[in-house]
């Protein structure tokens, strides 16, 4: 393939680490970042320290504050920003963007109060040209590893597929295997909620609990994501692919994880705000587990698990009263309540 010119918007690790998949297919990508001692770095030295450490960074990249100067002219625009910040950034920078344009994001989140999935997001503030060129990017993969060619399989999804398509043509290398899905929703809602079920199982090993507590908690926490993913229309066996049992399983158990590590600073008897203090990063699980309670209840769609972390999170409850609550629920046929949606 040709060298394609490409904006990425987003300097954090999984920005990055996206950047140097892309510099080693022989793309140039010009990244946006908010903060000049951050692009200065990335230029002169080569470096994102911050974020991955000890990563020497291709000289095909490169890193401005100037949205316009990143955007204007790229044929390939990706977002890989935090969810609470991506309907103000799409606004700006719709502006910039060429009709036609392939939108990729590798936003894992909800938006808080309107509990929508970030394509819709991005439809409701990009030109009508984009909207069926938007491709979501999700699976298991931790930036720290993508960064050191670890073999790391995700999913881009699109409708219709060829956005998709396009996609997995630019991203896909000897390291970096990209299947397609037209599954959206599946996509959007698995790379959400799975923030969740890590910040439990996180939790559960702050509380010294073994392999059993965290097994069951995986396992019925995919439960819960399917349950209110297919409620929104999401093909049910996405749920067990790379971006529903693949991201799970790689959320809740690698110290790679911030979810993990938030939840398991809770189960110490952390509060909240001195756990996100000591983190130092936006830790997804905690605004996605507010929207998803909220859009579960409106839905009234039974997701127990999600309900239990709300209250830890936002309203004191203690971490063992969560479990022994979620210990102590009425009896029922494990076959039952996973039909449920």
């Amino acid at each position: 393939m040709s060298r394609v010119e490409i904006a990425l918007i987003g300097a954090g690790s999984w920005g990055t680490a996206l950047a140097m998949v892309l510099a080693d297919n022989g793309h140039h990508v010009h990244m946006w970042s908010r903060r000049e001692d951050q692009a200065r770095e990335i230029n002169l030295q080569h470096t994102n320290t911050k974020y991955l450490p000890h990563i020497e960074l291709s000289e095909f990249i490169s890193c401005s504050t100037n949205l316009e100067e990143v955007i204007k002219g790229k044929p390939v625009v990706l977002f890989v920003v935090p969810s609470h910040g991506i309907r103000e950034l799409a606004r700006e920078a719709a502006a910039f963007m060429m009709p036609g344009t392939l939108l990729i994001h590798a936003v894992k989140g909800l938006e808080l109060g309107t509990y929508k999935r970030i394509s819709e997001v991005l439809q409701e503030e990009l030109p009508a040209s984009v909207h069926s060129r938007i491709v979501v990017l999700s699976g298991p993969s931790h930036a720290e590893e993508v960064s050191q060619k670890s073999p790391t399989t995700v999913v881009v999804a699109s409708q219709p597929i060829g956005a998709a398509e396009q996609a997995q043509d630019l991203l896909m290398n000897s390291y970096f295997r990209v299947y397609t899905n037209p599954d959206v929703t599946g996509l959007e809602i698995g790379g959400a909620l799975k923030n969740i079920i890590a910040l439990g199982a996180g939790l559960s090993d702050g509380l010294g609990f073994g392999d059993n507590a965290k097994a069951a908690l995986m396992t019925r926490g995919l439960a819960e994501i399917s349950r209110l993913g297919v409620h929104l229309g999401a093909d049910p066996m996405t749920f067990l692919g790379l971006a529903g049992v693949g991201d799970l399983i790689v959320t809740c158990t690698s110290k790679h994880s911030r979810n993990w590590r938030a939840g398991n600073l809770l189960g110490q008897g952390m509060s909240l705000e001195e756990v996100l203090e000591r983190m130092g990063m936006v830790v997804e699980g905690v605004k996605t587990t507010k929207a998803a309670y909220e859009l579960a209840e409106r839905m009234q769609v039974e997701m127990p698990i999600t309900k239990e972390l709300y209250e830890v999170l936002f309203e004191a409850k203690l971490p063992r009263h969560a479990v022994e609550d979620l210990m102590g629920r009425l009896k029922r046929h494990e076959g039952e309540e996973m039909a449920q949606n």
